[in-house]
């Protein structure tokens, strides 16, 4: 499986949290970030993370193009819903596309739980 993994500045300290408690499950899918949080959750997990460029450097349109050519399986976004975000089109484009494909999205820790609760439940 391939997962798309983004956060806001104020959210990159939580997705790492986050992908560290559920090391065993991450480690098992490909991986795909927008810059600054693929090289955070990178250097704090070990884990191999594909970077695109930052998110308001379209790095957010690059996931987007993964997710309208069925490449992305899932997309776990922590969004900060408190700060005003200068490329929030970029973010409602991805969002969007979550929709169109029918592909799994987390924005928040809650619904990321609940998300990767289906994939361990799974298995490979």
């Amino acid at each position: 499986m391939k997962f798309a993994i983004i956060a806001h500045d104020q959210k990159k300290e939580a997705l790492v949290t986050f992908i560290k408690q559920h090391i065993e499950e991450f480690t098992k899918h490909e991986l795909y970030a927008t810059g600054t949080t693929g090289l955070r959750v990178s250097e704090q997990t070990g884990l191999n993370v594909h970077r695109f460029k930052s998110g308001p450097l379209g790095g957010d349109q690059e996931i987007g193009a993964l997710v309208a050519n069925k490449e992305i399986d899932a997309i776990f976004f922590f969004r900060d819903p408190l700060t005003a975000q200068p490329h929030e089109p970029d973010v409602s484009a991805l969002l969007r596309l979550s929709d169109v494909y029918d592909v799994p999205l987390a924005t928040n820790e809650g619904s990321a739980g609940a998300i990767i609760s289906y994939y361990e439940s799974i298995g490979d």
